[in-house]
Parts: C-alpha cells; sequence; structure tokens
C-alpha cells in the first residue's frame, strides 16, 4: 500500500513538471506576423515576464519589444474602431448636407431663370430695362443663405421701395422726378400700400422659409464638423494601458485567439470613451432641434412652395400697382408735392399699354440637381437624424458588439476577463466621466474634462439655440439690433399662429399715411411772438453796428 502511494505522488511530480514546462509560441508568432510584425527577436518558447510592463508578469510569448508594439497596435485599432463605428453618422451628415444645400441653390437659380424667363415673355423690353432690381433680389436671398450678413427684411423692403420707384416714372411718364423726389416716394411704400398685401404676406413667408433652410444646412454642417471631430478620438495613457491588457495580453499568455469577455470590453470603452459620452445629452437636444426645424420646412416654412410661386406673386404686386396708379399717384403728389414736367419729346406712352395682360406662369418647371421633392428630402433626413439619437452614449455598446472585438456572448467563461479565460466579474459602468471614478480597468481622471469635447458641446448649444429660434420664425443674428429699432429682426418673429399681428399693423398704416400727406395740405404754421421780437432785436444790431464800419 506504502509503495502504491510513492507510486502516485511520482507520477503527480512529474506531471506537475510537465505542466511548469514553456509552452510553445507558435500561434503567437503566427498572430504577430499577421500584423506585419517582424518574427526577429519573437521567442519560441514561453520566457520568463519580470520585463512586462502592462501584462502579467508569468511565463510569457512576448518580449519588451512586442509589448511596446502591440500597445501601439491596439491604440491604433481603437481609433479605427471609433472610426469605423461613427462611419454611417458622419455619411449621414456629410451626405445630407450636399443635398439640402445642392437643392436650395439650386432652387434659387431655378426660381430666378423661371422669373426672368417669363418676365422678358410677358413684359418684354420694359422689364429688361429694369430687370437689376429683381437680380439684386435674388442675388441679396442667395448672399443671405450662404451666411451673408443680410437683414431679410430690410433687403425686402428695400427691393418693394425700388420696385415702386420704378413702376411710379412708368405710370407717370409726363412727369421728371429727381433723386430726392424718388427718395420721398420710396418713404411711403408700407402706408401706401401700392402693391395690395402681396408684399406683407411675401415678407412672412420669404423670411420664415429662408430662416429655417439656413438654420438647418448650417445645422446639418455642425452635426457634420461635430460627428467628424469626436470621431478622432485621442486615448490617455490609462486608456492605452487598458485597450492592450484586454486586446494583447491574451497573446503573450499563449491565447492569441481569446477574445474579451463583452462586460469586460464595456468597462474599458466606458473608460476610454467617458468624455464622448458626455456629450450625447447636448447632441439629443440638438437632433431634437434639427427635427423641429424639419418639420417646419415640410410644412410652413417649405421654402420651395414659398419660391416656387414667387413670380406670380410678384406680377400680382406689380398688376395691383397699375390699377391703383390713379390713387398712388395722387397720395404721392400731395406728400411730396407736384413734380415737374417733363421735358419735351420724351415718350410718354400709358403704362396700359406695356401692362396689358395678366401675367400666366408656365405650368412645366425646373427640376433640381437633387432630383426629389424637398418633402421627400426631408422625410429621408429625419429618418436618419432619429437613429442618431444616443449615439454617443451607445458608442461603447456599438463596439463591443462588434464580432472582431468580444467572444461568444452566449459562453461567458469561454472569454478574457483581463487575467486569465473565464467569467468576467466586476460590474459594468454608467456613462460619463464621473461615472468612472470606480472602473476598474482605465484610470480616468474624473477632475480633468476632455477641453476639445467641451468646444464640441459649446458649439452643439450654440447651434441648438439658433434651431430653436428657426423654429419660432426668429434669426437670431438680429435679435440684438431689433430690440433697438422696430422690435422684429430679420426674421417675422411670428409663426402662423401670429399672423393676426400683422393684420393689426397693415390696419393702423394707412391712418398713418393719411395724417401726414393730409398735413402736407395745411398752411405753413404762423410764426410765434418770441421769434418776431428776436429777429427785430438781431437787425437792430445790425443797423447800429454798420455805422461804425
Amino acid at each position: 500500500m506504502l509503495w502504491i502511494g510513492c507510486v502516485f505522488c511520482t507520477l503527480s511530480v512529474l506531471s506537475l513538471g510537465a505542466d511548469l514546462k514553456p509552452r510553445s509560441c507558435s500561434e503567437v508568432r503566427q498572430a504577430y506576423t499577421a500584423k506585419g510584425f517582424s518574427l526577429v527577436n519573437v521567442p519560441h518558447q514561453e520566457i520568463s515576464g519580470e520585463h512586462l510592463r502592462i501584462c502579467a508578469q508569468g511565463y510569457t510569448c512576448c518580449t519588451s519589444e512586442m509589448e511596446d508594439k502591440l500597445s501601439q497596435q491596439s491604440k491604433l485599432e481603437f481609433e479605427n474602431l471609433v472610426e469605423e463605428a461613427s462611419h454611417s453618422l458622419r455619411t449621414t451628415f456629410v451626405s445630407r448636407h450636399k443635398k439640402f444645400d445642392e437643392f436650395f441653390r439650386e432652387l434659387l437659380e431655378n426660381t430666378k431663370k423661371s422669373l426672368n424667363d417669363m418676365f422678358v415673355r410677358t413684359y418684354g423690353h420694359l422689364y429688361m430695362q429694369n430687370s437689376e432690381v429683381f437680380q439684386d433680389l435674388f442675388a441679396e436671398l442667395k448672399r443671405y443663405y450662404t451666411g451673408g450678413n443680410v437683414n431679410l427684411e430690410e433687403m425686402l423692403n428695400d427691393f418693394w421701395a425700388r420696385l415702386l420707384e420704378r413702376m411710379f416714372q412708368l405710370v407717370n411718364t409726363q412727369y421728371h422726378f429727381t433723386e430726392d423726389y424718388l427718395e420721398c416716394i420710396s418713404k411711403y411704400t408700407d402706408q401706401l400700400k401700392p402693391f395690395g398685401d402681396v408684399p406683407r404676406k411675401l415678407k412672412v413667408q420669404v423670411t420664415r422659409a429662408f430662416i429655417a433652410a439656413r438654420t438647418f444646412v448650417q445645422g446639418l454642417t455642425v452635426g457634420r464638423e461635430v460627428a467628424n471631430r469626436v470621431s478622432k478620438v485621442s486615448p490617455t495613457p490609462g486608456c492605452i494601458r487598458a485597450l492592450m491588457k484586454m486586446l494583447y495580453c491574451p497573446h503573450c499568455r499563449g491565447m492569441p485567439a481569446l477574445k474579451p469577455c463583452n462586460n469586460y470590453c464595456l468597462n474599458v470603452m466606458k473608460g476610454c470613451l467617458a468624455n464622448q459620452a458626455d456629450l450625447d445629452p447636448e447632441w439629443n437636444l440638438f437632433i431634437d432641434a434639427m427635427l423641429l426645424v424639419a418639420e417646419r420646412l415640410e410644412g410652413p416654412f417649405n421654402i420651395e412652395a414659398v419660391m416656387e410661386p414667387i413670380d406670380v406673386k410678384i406680377s400680382e404686386a406689380i398688376m395691383n400697382m397699375q390699377e391703383n396708379s390713379m390713387q398712388v399717384s395722387s397720395k404721392v403728389f400731395q406728400g411730396c408735392g407736384q413734380p415737374k414736367p417733363a421735358p419735351p419729346g420724351r415718350s410718354t406712352r400709358a403704362v396700359s399699354d406695356v401692362f396689358n395682360h395678366r401675367f400666366k406662369p408656365s405650368e412645366e418647371r425646373p427640376t433640381t440637381a437633387a432630383g426629389t421633392s424637398l418633402d421627400r428630402l426631408v422625410v429621408d433626413i429625419k429618418e436618419k437624424l432619429k437613429k442618431s439619437k444616443k449615439f454617443w452614449s451607445t458608442l461603447p455598446d456599438s463596439i463591443c458588439s462588434d464580432v472582431k472585438v468580444t467572444g461568444d456572448r452566449s459562453d461567458e467563461e469561454e472569454c478574457w476577463n483581463g487575467h486569465t479565460k473565464g467569467r468576467y466579474l466586476p460590474e459594468v459602468m454608467n456613462n460619463g466621466l464621473t461615472n468612472q471614478i470606480n472602473n476598474p480597468e482605465v484610470e480616468v481622471d474624473i477632475t480633468r474634462p476632455d477641453t476639445f469635447i467641451r468646444q464640441q458641446i459649446m458649439a452643439l448649444r450654440v447651434m441648438t439655440n439658433k434651431l430653436r429660434n428657426a423654429y419660432n420664425g426668429n434669426d437670431v443674428n438680429f435679435q440684438d439690433a431689433s430690440d433697438e429699432g422696430s422690435g422684429s429682426g430679420s426674421g417675422s418673429g411670428c409663426t402662423e399662429m401670429c399672423i393676426p399681428e400683422f393684420e393689426v399693423i397693415s390696419t393702423k398704416a394707412p391712418t398713418v399715411v393719411v395724417d401726414r400727406f393730409a398735413e402736407t395740405k395745411a398752411s405753413a404754421p404762423k410764426p410765434s411772438h418770441s421769434l418776431v421780437l428776436t429777429v427785430l432785436l438781431l437787425c437792430t444790431i445790425f443797423a447800429l453796428q454798420r455805422p461804425l464800419r
């Protein structure tokens, strides 16, 4: 019996000695060279690991040089994983920005061309002589859309004032008008309402449609830039150590095929992407604001619905001016004085000879290169925007769900837990910087937020504010200036619900005009007694001084 026990002990010792014998590194060498590294100085069998700084210092297949190279490889792969995970998001903003920008620009060009062609056919030489008024209108609209410092309301007021000056001369060719007289005419554009209600309605439609269009495209630009910048991560030294331990320490242990456990991967990614996760709340608010403006583009602020019939609306305004030319001229003569007759020989052809029929638009409109209507573009972008919500907080899950990164989720024992093959026990951290204080895998300084990420948060916050203002028809670029003046900026400051406010303003305007023109008919005020005494005193002093000379 004693003999049997001795034999058993001998076999156990021999077996233990076999386990302690260095294992082959052939699989590690194969995986290492597959990464593009040289096999020079790569061990064939495990060696003592006292030289390792990140991985466990037992028997290992890694030299110091291998550990350094694999550490850099883990950093590169992490950067690529974030790039790949965010590729769809970045592509969405890049491609949709291009489509919307192309659509809006070509809509402007097509509308300008359509108006020009139709006005040439309808009004002929008369329009061509005054075409710069209309060309300037479209030039200013384009300048506003492309980011120029243009106050839309003032620009539209200027357009109608210039058009009134030209039209007034055409309906009163028997008179000669000086620059001062024309300036006097333009001052009374709003009060006279020579073009009917078209300018007021068009101002509301154009301002809010262009504010929404420009702000929406700016939002796509900001979303694109933020996504591109934040996707280019710069991992900290603590993150790089954790990545190396997760991705390549299994190689050093002779298990290159072993993938990290899913929860282990999540803790590493939540630690490495802690600052990116803090972008998420502001990103979600930004996406919500984009969706609000997208709804406006589908409905009351649809720039396509505003611009396509603009030639008809302007022609309607011209016809209103023609029909009311007698009353308008009479009131202008009362307010600005009787103009001088035109020099002999000047053409006095009646305006009715020129504007002898109402304008009829062509049924066919040019199509934009985007090849689709605005409604279809908006439906498409809304779907994509909704999918992009919570992107940054779910980025760790997106990366760790990649089969290239983690092992089979169904078997939690067959994965790398950071030390060996087996179940990962620590709990998964929540998202964000402050929640990484107890992260078991990544050393994170929660007292030092990433300034670059904070800059992107601020950019989103500013853009969200612009979008919310655009949703209400306001252009934030002009809000400060409007407070000092009429109370309206480049935007109307209204949604469709406050149209009655415009009605109130328009109904008050004619009363002001009547009073102003009535004042010109009244006799000049008599000089006061104090003024007469002052003049007599000055004359007396002057008379007394003459003999002294």
